[in-house]
């Protein structure tokens, strides 16, 4: 299944397609710790499957859903026999849109979709996979665009559930949507301006807030600080440039909005558990 990888690095080849490919994989093989920019979505159709992310385990059962966000180290353990749907998705196709691209930070590292957890959207996002799977299989005309739909489709019933699923502020009813709305743009505009100088004064202000109110409602929609956020974003951008080896730790670190190479490197540790140089070496071992 793995065609191209680079020490823990998975080079995905779209080939005839643009923004996506499917496979209906049945082999009996594990694989390493390995990561990819593209989303990953996996479905067992026949037997059990195992994939750990990170340090989470997740024992798949027929019909589960995995959703395994960009840039997440993982493994798979398969059985000896079965059959699962493995489908990636190009994420520059999520950056279409800016609410999918803001809700996959909170589906970090991974999501499970089961009947159990998800009662309201399970039917329809595993019947969207599988529709996915038979226009892939099929070839029809409009394929392309008929799985575009049923992608968006997917991630928007997602993204609603996530958001949806239990309230994310302390406020009144009447407040969650315009408080979940005002969230989503300042994590569309943090993603957009995270290199630079960014201050939570100054993202406070433009959302109309005052600091201290700001940072509990930014923590309570993110599950995370403002600048752990700020700093994931950093992070993601520094590592599409430690793939270029003509540019130093360093340079790479003021053009990932840090202040220092040393700050950039207990940072980027602190939030992928190894260094930029480690990174690196990873990408670029054979």
């Amino acid at each position: 299944m793995i065609e191209s990888i680079q020490g823990k690095h998975e080079t995905v080849s779209f080939k005839d397609h643009k923004a996506f490919k499917l496979y209906l994989n049945n082999e009996f093989e594990d694989y390493p710790d390995h990561w990819h920019t593209p989303v990953e979505i996996i479905l067992p159709l026949q037997n059990k499957y195992q994939i750990v992310c990170g340090t989470t385990v997740y024992d798949l059962d027929e019909g589960d859903i995995l959703i395994i966000t960009p840039g997440t180290i993982h493994r798979i353990y398969a059985p000896e026999s079965g059959l699962r749907i493995i489908f990636q998705v190009d994420s520059t196709f999520i950056h279409l849109f800016k609410e999918i691209d803001s809700t996959l930070a909170l589906l970090a590292p991974a999501r499970l979709i089961t009947p159990q957890n998800s009662p309201e959207i399970y039917d329809m996002v595993h019947n969207l996979i599988l529709e996915i799977r038979d226009e892939w299989v099929q070839r029809k005309p409009f394929e392309d665009i008929s799985i575009f739909s049923k992608i968006a489709n997917l991630f928007v019933l997602i993204g609603r559930e996530v958001i949806s699923s239990t309230p994310r502020f302390d406020s009144v009813p009447s407040k969650q949507k315009e408080y979940i709305e005002k969230f989503l743009s300042i994590c569309d505009y943090i993603t957009d301006h995270c290199t630079e100088a960014l201050t939570l004064d100054e993202i406070a202000s433009q959302a109309g807030f005052s600091k201290f109110h700001f940072s509990r409602l930014f923590k309570q929609f993110t599950n995370t600080t403002f600048y752990s956020y700020l700093n994931q974003k950093r992070v993601a951008y520094a590592e599409n440039l430690l793939i270029d080896p003509s540019l130093s730790i360093t340079e790479i670190a003021y053009r990932s909005g840090f202040n220092s190479s040393s700050s950039f490197s207990r940072t980027f540790k602190a939030v992928k558990t190894y260094t930029p140089s480690d990174f690196r070496k990873m990408y670029n071992e054979n």
